[in-house]
């Protein structure tokens, strides 16, 4: 019973950083062309700096389908959202790029971890391959 737990065990910066080494190897994770271009929502105002950022917004996402479920790609751009900053004019919240997080959800379909749920609570979830996935690797971590 202790094992169905290893993945909120462990501190999530910590998950986060080695699960986006590990999807490197993965084929179907590859960071497209245009988004060395592209900024991360309408509220930041340069692209990512960090060389990996996909790899590591990959593994994120798919530490928040293993923890809530079933999400969907507007509560991911909720998540990933912040706050504009509008010179003189009160702060803004601005919700994240929905390109993005819908890309990096199609390559984990793809590459079997996330099944498309079309029921009541519409969304993507991990299926079992994927649950195993990342069970399997918080217990090389530990």
């Amino acid at each position: 019973m202790a094992e169905k737990n290893l993945v909120h065990e462990i501190e999530p910066q910590k998950f986060i950083s080695a699960l986006a080494s590990k999807l490197k190897t993965i084929p179907e994770f590859k960071m497209p062309e245009w988004a060395v271009f592209v900024k991360t929502g309408a509220s930041r105002e340069r692209p990512p700096e960090h060389e990996d950022w996909w790899y590591i917004r990959a593994a994120s996402i798919l530490r928040s389908l293993y923890v809530k479920g079933v999400v969907g790609v507007s509560r991911l751009r909720i998540k990933y959202g912040s706050k504009k900053d509008r010179g003189m004019k009160p702060e803004k919240f601005e919700k994240a790029s929905g390109k993005i997080i819908r890309t990096i959800l199609q390559q984990a379909t793809l590459a079997g971890l996330v099944e498309h749920i079309k029921e009541k609570n519409a969304g993507r979830r991990l299926n079992k391959k994927g649950k195993e996935f990342l069970e399997n690797f918080a217990k090389e971590l530990k």
